[in-house]
């Protein structure tokens, strides 16, 4: 309701522009018509990735089985940390072969510098991804997280008219305090366009106190892509609807404010079976009408 009547009250020429991308309600915008497409009964629903990272072992042994798994699942699009050695031509292929998208690629910063730039876009377009997610980078002062927002925000320009974003995802160091105070994700998101993707991964932000919800809040827009893995104090093997995450509140300001193109589950904990844990991570968020 609060959507409806905000739009509402900006007018026809208002919504247009908010559909466009302009103004501070453009989430909102587009989440009503997200939700007008689906009709009045829910809202579209994002569709859910799987980080191959949370299987990588299997990966290694057997790449075309595993991501064959993955799809049989209920899985819609898988994000790459790694090739083996396959070509983008081949791994596209496997990709189509099992009806999945590429939801995106984990790249170091490096093969986003200088002419690796133009080899790396190549790459992802013929795996038809637009999302290049840097998985963490060194950087352990205030000058050193300034100095990478300020080549984020350079890449933007480079890569928009490929049709493609670049963004960066979080371990647990984003949430130590800098001395001085200050954390080094406010650092780069801070100090990087809208356009620059804040992948955040909530079970590796919780363990440094980093909550998706206030993140969510305080970076409208920018989580096109999030990575659900589940936390819990009480138990670390926990897997997506038993842990201890506020699920409700995080897919409601995904689906509005949050701008969030794909979900993308990742399990890193040992003990389960990885094919199983994640098998179960997607049961878990079929039991919340997510998948």
């Amino acid at each position: 309701m609060l959507i409806r009547r905000e739009l509402l009250r900006l007018g026809g020429a208002g919504i247009a522009a908010c559909l466009a991308g302009a103004g501070p309600l453009a989430p909102l915008a587009r989440a009503a018509a997200r939700k007008g497409q689906a009709g009045d009964k829910s809202m579209a629903r994002i569709p859910v990735g799987l980080q191959l990272y949370s299987v990588r072992s299997e990966c290694a042994k057997d790449l075309a089985g595993t991501v064959a798994a993955v799809a049989r699942m209920g899985y819609k699009g898988v994000e790459f940390a790694g090739y083996y050695n396959k070509s983008a031509a081949d791994l596209r292929k496997l990709l189509d072969e099992n009806g999945l998208k590429c939801c995106g690629t984990h790249t170091g910063f490096d093969t986003l510098m200088g002419d690796n730039l133009a080899k790396t876009i190549e790459f992802n377009k013929t795996l038809g991804n637009k999302f290049l997610i840097v998985p963490g980078m060194q950087a352990k002062t205030r000058q050193d997280w300034l100095d990478k927002a300020k080549a984020f925000t350079e890449l933007v320009d480079k890569v928009k008219p490929q049709g493609m974003y670049v963004g960066y995802h979080n371990h647990a160091q984003e949430f130590k305090p800098l001395e001085g105070g200050e954390l080094p994700w406010d650092l780069f998101f801070g100090n990087t366009p809208k356009d620059v993707v804040m992948q955040f991964d909530i079970g590796n932000a919780m363990g440094s106190g980093g909550k998706a919800v206030d993140y969510l809040k305080k970076y409208p827009g920018r989580a096109l892509t999030i990575h659900l893995k589940p936390w819990s104090k009480s138990n670390p093997k926990a897997v997506i609807g038993e842990d201890e995450l506020p699920w409700k509140e995080i897919f409601d300001l995904c689906e509005t404010t949050g701008n969030t193109e794909w979900y993308i589950v990742e399990y890193e904990v040992p003990g389960l079976p990885p094919l199983e844990a994640v098998e179960k991570c997607l049961a878990g968020l079929k039991k919340m009408g997510k998948a």
